[in-house]
């Protein structure tokens, strides 16, 4: 009760960001470059950056069917995988099949069951975060040398691993755009990247996704009412934002839902605005091992839109 009470103002956040300016001060040389007037420990929310330009990443202004055919990287890459990665601008998704061979997936699998029985991991609501801080080998999926090309490719830039996420089965969350939770200025400069750790049928809670929602505009706090004031953050819930995301979607009818029925090794790619989220699970035993990653651009600035902290980052 005391600390669901104290999450509500904005010094509790501040007190604890203070002590850890070693996971912020890769803001301190971005708040310097966009002219923010913001101590490291400060809190962030998107109405800070109304003043500046949007930048947006260079996809999401230029074609990238125009634009990646004139990268080196991108000729380097097999014709399947360029011809997936055309496509970015118009639907904002990657998917590529079969990216991990079978046996990498297996793995996979192998290292986290290891990690959780040598207790250097754990769940946690059905996830576990930050496994890739633990084991080399996840680390190094997520940071693939062919993975890693892809998606600088469809930013355009340098990007960083940020998180991993595990989930043994389908989180049934509703329909979101993750810049909510990893907000960025300027914003789109997260991408993320979700592998099949298994097969995925439709009783399994399969994600879904609505390609070319990443062209609407970014929900963010203020847009759902969730204002908040110099000493408290806003009172909505995060339903609240999800409720709002509802609402764009019925103004936005000609918008498909689609599913991601994987296979054991294929990847999906999407941009930081796409709206997704999963489906309920119709076989209460099923489960859907998955191992997602978030990468961070590395000229932009991070923090978390609802609770308006600046994102700790870790080095890997």
């Amino acid at each position: 009760m005391i600390v669901d009470f104290l999450k509500k103002y904005k010094w509790a956040y501040s007190t604890s960001n203070f002590f850890n300016r070693k996971k912020l001060k890769h803001n301190l040389p971005l708040y310097k470059k966009y002219q923010i007037d913001k101590a490291y420990f400060q809190s962030l929310n998107a109405n800070d950056f109304d003043h500046l330009p949007p930048n947006l990443p260079t996809h999401d202004v230029k074609n990238s069917k125009d634009e990646l055919i004139k990268k080196e990287d991108f000729k380097n890459l097999d014709e399947k995988t360029q011809q997936s990665l055309l496509n970015w601008s118009d639907n904002g998704y990657v998917i590529l099949e079969s990216f991990y061979q079978k046996e990498e997936v297996d793995l996979i699998n192998d290292e986290v069951e290891k990690l959780l029985q040598q207790k250097k991991i754990s769940w946690d609501d059905n996830r576990i975060m930050f496994a890739i801080k633990k084991s080399a080998l996840l680390a190094s999926a997520a940071t693939f040398p062919k993975l890693k090309s892809c998606i600088d490719l469809l930013m355009d830039k340098e990007m960083e691993l940020f998180q991993s996420i595990n989930f043994y089965e389908s989180s049934q969350q509703r329909t979101h755009s993750d810049s909510i939770h990893m907000s960025t200025y300027p914003k789109g400069n997260i991408i993320a990247v979700w592998i099949a750790l298994e097969d995925v049928g439709i009783e399994d809670g399969p994600l879904h996704f609505y390609p070319g929602s990443h062209k609407l505009p970014y929900i963010m706090n203020s847009d759902f009412g969730n204002n908040s004031t110099s000493f408290k953050l806003g009172d909505k819930s995060y339903g609240h934002y999800e409720d709002k995301i509802e609402q764009v979607l019925q103004k936005n009818k000609q918008l498909e839902k689609k599913l991601f029925l994987a296979k054991k090794g294929d990847i999906l790619i999407w941009h930081a605005n796409l709206l997704h989220g999963a489906e309920l699970k119709t076989n209460p035993k099923a489960s859907r091992k998955s191992m997602v990653f978030h990468y961070y651009a590395k000229d932009a600035i991070a923090f978390h839109e609802i609770t308006e902290r600046p994102t700790l980052k870790h080095a890997f």
